[in-house]
Order: structure tokens, then C-alpha cells, then sequence
């Protein structure tokens, strides 16, 4: 298990980028806005709970087949309560790690998303928080050249 990267964040400035308020087609191309007098603001967009959240650079590829590789940043909110089937950052025997939790009357599960790695029981004998559920991926979808 690999160790996860944790950032506090700073929504003390604000950094609107134009906005495509008419949406971004995923099929068939459609005519581009001549400009765009919208903007939107990330931190506003994507903190719900400025106190509670912090990011998160993943290590490792445990979660490759969930679309989660290695260098992405997890938006993570420690305000939530964790619901079963909830991607989150598990703070388990003194690493973090982000997993699915599978959550039972008398079973946790950590599951990871690459047939390389089991998934994990949470017993008595582990020390284990859920150190917040991860809201968002933010990704670089550039091809490494």
C-alpha cells in the first residue's frame, strides 16, 4: 500500500475561467459559442465544505480500472458521511489509501479497482479511520508523450 498525498486547500482567491454554459457535446459536433460571458469558479464549484476538504495526489494503481491513475488529485470532503459503495481515503494501519468501502452489519471491505490487489477485510486488529469520502477527480486527460 502506498501512501497518499494530502493538501489543504486555499479558496482565499478566486480564479474564474470562462464557462461553455450550453454544454460540450460528447457526439457529434455542434457550432462552438462565438465567446463566453460566463464564468465559473472551481472552488466554488467543487468545495462544498471549505473546512473539511483537502486534496488528495494519488500514488500507485490500485484504482486504474475506476479511471483513478496515479497523479490524479482527489477533491476530499471529511464533513461527509460515508455511505456504503462510497470511494474514499481510509487512513488504515498508518498509510492512507483510497478504496471503494463496502460496508456490512459486521464487515468492512476496502476494494480496489485492479485485479492486482485484493480487496482488503477491516478486522479489530487493524487500526482503521475513514478519513473522508472523495467527492471529485480532477485528472490530466493529456496523452504522456
Amino acid at each position: 500500500m502506498k501512501k497518499l498525498e494530502i493538501y489543504s486547500i486555499d479558496i482565499s482567491s478566486s480564479m474564474p475561467l470562462p464557462y461553455a454554459d450550453e454544454g460540450i457535446r460528447a457526439g457529434f459536433p455542434s457550432p462552438a459559442q462565438d465567446y463566453m460571458e460566463l464564468a465559473i469558479d472551481l472552488n466554488k464549484e467543487l468545495i462544498k465544505h471549505p473546512s473539511s476538504t483537502f486534496y488528495g495526489r494519488v500514488i500507485g494503481d490500485s484504482m486504474k480500472d475506476e479511471g483513478i491513475e496515479e497523479g490524479d488529485i482527489l477533491v476530499i470532503d471529511k464533513s461527509l458521511e460515508l455511505i456504503n459503495d462510497d470511494l474514499a481515503v481510509c487512513f488504515l494501519d498508518g498509510e492512507f489509501t483510497v478504496k471503494r468501502v463496502q460496508l456490512s452489519e459486521d464487515v468492512i471491505y476496502l476494494i480496489p479497482s485492479n485485479p492486482d490487489y485484493p480487496k482488503i477485510k477491516v478486522t479489530a486488529d487493524n487500526e482503521f479511520v475513514v478519513w473522508g469520502v472523495v467527492v471529485y477527480t480532477i485528472k490530466n486527460n493529456r496523452r504522456r508523450r
